[in-house]
């Protein structure tokens, strides 16, 4: 095996957010397949899918509408960020670098990583609470809080020895979850279908227009939280990838899940209308679902979880990096693990409503993360190529330095599309005082009206001239795009 070969392959990947040599950037765009469909396989969107019929009031066919238009509106922005990673070379928050500024990137860096504590906590205790669901089907283990804190304990172990092994070990753990998931799926499926009430599902009534365009911002939340990452993703992709195929793979890879899991838990609410306002998000699947579908789709589900929070603590290690954390990716990894562990505790022992808590903060994590995607997306209009030597060098003589180390355009771009955010947000936790009274207030498009006040002013105001990109030294001279 060539050296090349024994640092790309190998099962810990040593390399941090530098720029990936060309020669090493052997990945084919058909693997971001099941990257996506790993990143997906989740519970929480049976939950979500139950809480469109029972707290969104939506028909099946509305339902079903939901389900199609929110991964690829969500997963659509993933893989157009994800081309950049293609183009740079690098993680997302390294390359943001290059429109924020050396510095300037510090402020939704750390927001960004703040957010991302919250996002793998909600997956952490998901993940314990499947693990607790198995025990009790299957040796009648009764949660309590000792049993709470092992299994989630047991959880965040299990995602920080996945994450700091590093893209390979994500890839390949994806991969197989994605073979099982999708034949549980079908078993699931199979049973649904033989023993729902169709008349009672089909003869619901329809919600109001309202209510369908918040349920699509509900569900396409999960794919927003994946954007800063994208490009974590895709860096090992030659420069001549398909932008296209990146594209449509990602939303491909997402969708195929996105839309069964909505939608079995739309019809599965129809029977169980507790099911949207259960104390936990899984322990209903021993309720519905016979013993010998449950356990194992349980199972399955406890991976999905693992890989998906394993996928976010990688990309958070790369974020804490940026931030000044000079550390090996994997050991950066362990600062969210212990985060999410601390915060699951507090969660599961303390929150009296899961369903709440998750739904106030998919409101508030869409909206922190579009202003960073408004101002990321509205600069590559204009850029091409990454510097890999500048990005790398954080003194006063980088490119990316500007003034004073800060982009003025892109730092007031994402302070005003944030807060035009926020103003128009409603949550359990925090309503903007725009949030109603107005189309986007009530229509739950916060998130969409920080992507375009983010991003149409960073494309008004004077930004510095891109500079030419370099090679770092010692590596080989970048192949034509």
């Amino acid at each position: 095996m060539s050296e090349t070969a024994a640092a790309t392959d190998g099962a810990l990947e040593t390399r941090g957010i530098e720029q990936v040599p060309d020669h090493e950037r052997t990945a084919r765009v058909r693997g971001l397949f099941p990257t996506w469909v790993g990143a997906n396989i989740s519970v929480l969107l049976l939950t979500m899918g139950a809480s469109l019929v029972v707290a969104y009031r939506l028909g099946f066919w509305q339902a079903v509408v939901v389900a199609v238009c929110a991964p690829v509106v969500s997963y659509g922005l993933v893989g157009l960020i994800g081309i950049t990673g293609k183009r740079g070379g690098a993680p997302g928050m390294a390359l943001s670098r290059a429109v924020f500024g050396q510095r300037g990137n510090l402020l939704p860096g750390a927001l960004i990583w703040v957010a991302r504590w919250g996002w793998e906590t909600i997956n952490a205790v998901t993940g314990a609470y499947a693990m607790l669901s198995v025990l009790d089907i299957l040796f009648g283990v009764r949660a309590d809080a000792a049993w709470d804190i092992v299994t989630l304990l047991a959880f965040v172990v299990a995602t920080f020895v996945i994450s700091g092994l590093g893209i390979n070990a994500v890839r390949k753990c994806n991969t197989y979850a994605a073979y099982l998931f999708g034949a549980f799926s079908v078993l699931v499926l199979g049973y649904l279908v033989a023993e729902t009430d169709w008349p009672a599902v089909f003869g619901r009534p329809a919600g109001t227009v309202a209510a369908m365009i918040t349920g699509i911002g509900l569900i396409a939340a999960g794919g927003v939280s994946w954007i800063p990452t994208a490009p974590d993703f895709t860096r090992y992709l030659p420069r001549t990838a398909s932008a296209r195929g990146i594209v449509g793979v990602t939303v491909g890879g997402a969708g195929i899940v996105v839309l069964p899991m909505v939608l079995m838990g739309a019809v599965m609410a129809v029977s169980t209308p507790d099911l949207a306002s259960a104390a936990d998000p899984v322990s209903f699947l021993g309720e519905i679902l016979p013993t010998w579908i449950a356990v194992p789709y349980l199972l399955i589900a406890l991976i999905g979880m693992l890989l998906i929070n394993a996928m976010s603590m990688y990309s958070a290690g790369f974020t804490a990096q940026t931030l000044g954390f000079r550390v090996p990716r994997h050991w950066a990894v362990s600062v969210n693990a212990v985060i999410s562990l601390v915060l699951g505790g507090v969660l599961m022992l303390a929150a009296t409503s899961f369903l709440g808590s998750f739904t106030a903060f998919l409101s508030l994590l869409a909206v922190a993360f579009s202003a960073w995607v408004g101002v990321f997306g509205a600069d590559m209009l204009r850029r091409r190529e990454y510097d890999g030597t500048a990005l790398a060098d954080t003194t006063r003589s980088s490119a990316y330095w500007y003034r004073g180390g800060f982009s003025p355009a892109a730092v007031a771009a994402w302070a005003a599309g944030l807060a035009a955010g926020l103003l128009f947000t409603t949550s359990d936790w925090f309503t903007g005082p725009l949030a109603g009274n107005n189309v986007v207030g009530e229509y739950g498009l916060g998130w969409v009206a920080t992507i375009l006040v983010s991003g149409l002013l960073y494309l008004a105001l004077p930004k510095p001239a891109v500079p030419p990109a370099r090679t770092p030294a010692g590596e080989p001279e970048p192949l034509p795009a």
